[in-house]
């Protein structure tokens, strides 16, 4: 098995078990520096789903948005007053991360 294979594996299972949690309440109706987090949230997983099912390959329009959305998600997260949504978003954060790292090239 490749690395990168077992890195998109690896991803898979963390992703699995983030989207079990639900979406913070506190966060529901949040916006900050003008964005509404649910937003950046959706986008982040668009961008991880996309991956994932394209066996880390995303396309230039989606990494330049994912890596729009874990800078704008790195500037909210020291706003959050919850420490619930702070967790949150830190793992989300830490997952995104994960698969800017792990881009393999496509158009």
């Amino acid at each position: 098995m490749s690395e990168s294979t077992e890195q998109v594996q690896a991803i898979g299972r963390l992703w699995n078990e983030f989207s079990q949690e639900p979406f913070p309440d506190s966060l529901r109706h949040a916006t900050f520096r003008g964005a509404e987090l649910w937003l950046i949230e959706l986008d982040i997983a668009g961008c991880v789903l996309g991956w994932l099912n394209n066996s880390g390959l995303l396309g230039s329009k989606d990494r330049v948005l994912l890596q729009r959305r874990i800078e704008d998600l790195a500037g909210v997260i020291p706003e959050i007053n919850d420490p619930a949504g702070t967790q949150y978003c830190r793992r989300l954060h830490q997952l995104a991360l994960r698969v800017s790292r792990n881009l393999s090239s496509a158009k």
